[in-house]
This record gives structure tokens, sequence and C-alpha cells, in this order.
């Protein structure tokens, strides 16, 4: 009898494990340089999806109106596509990649979980991941709370739980109002809301305030109940690290928007993403002449060494076999508990306009009409449709937003015609 019990039990184990899903997608990936002034220097960066332990990475095509190279930046071994011109013509200039992608459920807690022995964390490693970034202090306010809510615990692990407990509890998802999206400790601090940006800087903070090294990595949400569509914006999610269980995923806003999901998403990442890069504070390859980058997902342009945020995007996905249920369609293990993921929620449909006289063939994925109510607030300002605008924020770069041309403060965006930054820098249609 016991003998049939151990067997039941063990069974039923590597059936869990054998739950862990994959997702395989093709991803696009394009982008127009508008209104390029002829005869100056222009310089083009975007971040380039590469193959990981989760992650399986093919490019199918790339195109470019100038010739793209591969470079590598050495921090934290993010790969990227550059290109220059020393004198452009005037014009837009197009860019596009198109990826095969097959993106694995990352479980690393519970009856499923793979098995690690101890593992050890370089020592360069160690420091990076321990030290603050500009926007990200471990001192102050963010150590003051992480200290008072983790007394008591005394392991890593318990630790890390209890400060993605704090921030699950305590910060709300909210896209309203200004200063979210920038990933700006304090300010969640203060207003206790934000985006994933927000959300995983606070928990980053936190654990390195404690000793725990945690680490930001940012790239793009699948929804997981479509098999193709265009994406709106970016997704970010964190992990910290553990000496018995390694890296340890969390993803507090998705357990935020899907709150049964609240122990799944600590030690779990789902098979409904993409990740492009990691880090903040990025100097590109060859190195930028502006400030470091707060984060890299979106293109990055300068013309004569300042940067032009005038560039329009397009992303889009699509399943290589739409017969086949979404990723979240199948149970998924978490925490030792079997879950299934719902509707990852959009804030607002895609909407995106072509150049004039543009000619080449469209991205996959279906049409999105621009009446669309995009049924966002821009934050600031008059933005002029069908461009990005990074305004003065000391941090812009990488925070996108929907906004109809002289949209006004707090007005509602209908009908968005285009992708645009609102001079703010906030970031709708991300996290």
């Amino acid at each position: 009898m016991l003998r049939k019990l151990c067997l039941s039990l063990l069974l039923t184990t590597v059936s869990l494990a054998s739950a862990q899903t994959t997702r395989h997608f093709t991803f696009h990936y394009g982008f127009t340089v508008k209104d390029v002034p002829g005869g100056e220097k222009v310089r083009v960066w975007f971040p380039a999806a590469h193959s990981d332990e989760f992650q399986e990475v093919k490019v199918l095509s790339e195109n470019g109106d100038l010739k793209l190279k591969k470079t590598h930046e050495s921090r934290f071994g993010n790969e990227m596509y550059y290109a220059e011109s020393s004198k452009a013509q005037a014009s837009d200039l197009h860019f596009e990649v198109v990826y095969d992608v097959v993106r694995h459920e990352r479980l690393t807690l519970g009856i499923a979980r793979p098995h690690l022995a101890e593992v050890e964390l370089k020592e360069r490693d160690r420091k990076e991941y321990l030290q603050p970034d500009k926007l990200v202090p471990i001192t102050g306010l963010p150590a003051e709370l992480a200290a008072k809510v983790t007394e008591g615990e005394t392991t890593p692990l318990d630790k890390a739980r209890s400060i993605y407990d704090y921030v699950f509890t305590t910060m709300r998802y909210d896209k309203t109002g200004t200063g979210w999206g920038h990933g700006d400790v304090l300010y969640a601090c203060d207003a206790k809301k934000g985006n994933c940006t927000d959300f995983h800087s606070l928990f980053i903070a936190m654990a390195r305030s404690q000793g725990i090294p945690a680490r930001f990595e940012i790239g793009f949400p699948l929804p997981a109940d479509k098999h193709s569509g265009e994406i709106a914006g970016y997704h970010c999610w964190s992990d910290f690290f553990e000496p018995q269980h390694g890296w340890v995923p969390v993803d507090i806003s998705e357990a935020w928007k899907h709150q049964e999901k609240r122990d799944y998403f600590f030690g779990a990442h789902d098979a409904n993403r993409v990740q492009f890069s990691m880090g903040r504070d990025l100097r590109l390859s060859p190195g930028q002449d502006g400030p470091p980058l707060n984060y890299f997902v979106y293109p990055y342009v300068e013309v004569e060494g300042k940067e032009h945020p005038n560039v329009s995007l397009a992303f889009s996905f699509a399943d290589v076999d739409a017969g086949k249920a979404a990723a979240s369609s199948t149970a998924h293990v978490g925490a030792g508990v079997l879950t299934r993921p719902d509707e990852r929620s959009s804030s607002f449909p895609a909407t995106r306009q072509r150049p004039r006289g543009d000619s080449r063939p469209r991205l996959s994925g279906p049409s999105v009409s621009s009446k669309q109510n995009t049924a966002e607030l821009c934050s600031a300002g008059r933005v002029p449709s069908a461009s990005l605008r990074a305004g003065s924020d000391p941090s812009p770069h990488g925070h996108l937003s929907l906004c109809l041309g002289n949209a006004s403060a707090g007005t509602r965006c209908a009908s968005a015609p285009a992708w645009a930054y609102c001079p703010s820098g906030r970031a709708t249609g991300s996290g």
C-alpha cells in the first residue's frame, strides 16, 4: 500500500512538472525615425532579443534603411543593433527585426521546481546587484521600510517574501497622474502607486538594502487569450538571488492585476513574455553622447549628439501554431499549487499609423483602427501625433504614451492616431 502511494505521488509530481508551459511565436520589432534632418550625423540603437535559459530566439529577418550591426555591452551582457550615417538624407528611416521565439515558463519554487544544488554568485555580479541605481537608492526610506517588514525573518527567502508581500499590499497598479513609470523608488514610496517599473524598482531597492542581490529585466508581454495582435507597450519584472535556489523570479505587478496568482508570481514567470534587456543606467555600445538610459526597451536615436525623440513604434506578435491554446490555458504550477492564469489585461488597444508614402508590407497581426478609444489620460501638454517626445524629464527614455495631438493635460486621449511620448515621459501602455 505504501509503495503504491509513493508511486502515485511520484507520478503526480512528474505530471505536474510536465505541465510547465512553453509558447512559440514570432515577434515583430519595428519603428520609424521621423523627420531626420539632412546632412547631419544620425546614430540609432535598439535592443536585440537573444537566447538564454528561458527563451530560444532566432532572427528571421532584419532590415533597416541604414546598415545594421550587432553590438554588445559588457556590464549586463545586453545585445543591441546599431546603425549610423555621417550625413543622413532628409527623410524617414525605417527599421524592422522579426524574431522566432520559444519562451518557457520559469518555475523555481514549489513542487515542480528544478533540482538545484547550492548556487554561487560571482563576486562581480554580487556587487552589481547590491549597488544602488540612479532612481533606486538602497539607503534612507526604502531601507527603513525593508528593515521593518523583514523584522524577525532570518533567511533571504523569507525576507524576500516579506518584501514581496509589502509591495503587493502597499502599492496600487494605477497609471493616473504624473511621476509613475520611471522606476523612481522615492516616488513609489510616497505615491504608493505606479506600473510594473515602479513595483519592481521598490522591490529591488528594499531587497538590496537587506543584502539580497536583485536585478531588473524588461521586454514585452503577450496576451494570454490571443494568438496574434499588436503589443501596446513594455512589461518588466525582477529576480532576486537566494543561495539554495539561485535567481528566483517575481512579477508583483502581474500578481496585483491577478490577485489569485499572488503565490504563483513569487518564484515563477509565465511564458507570456519575451525579454529584451536587463539593468538600469545603461551605456550603449558604442557609447551614446547623452546620459545613461534609465532602461532600454525602445529605440534610442541621436542626431549630432543630441537625443532625437521623434520615433514611431510598431510591435506585434503571432503564435506559430494558432490552433494550440495560449500558454495560460495549460495548468501551471506555482508554489505547489495548480493555477490557471487569466487574461493578461491590456490598458488600451494598440494603435499605429503608417508613415505617408510608406508602401512596404505591413507587420503581421490584425490591423487596429485608429478610431479605437485608447481610454488613457495624457499627463500634460501638446503632444504631436505620430511622434515620440521625451520632454524635459531627467530620465525620459523608455516611457511610452498614446496621446492625441494637442491633447491638454488630464484629458482623455480618444481616437489616438499614433504612438507618442507625453512630455512628462510617463509610460502609458506599459507595465
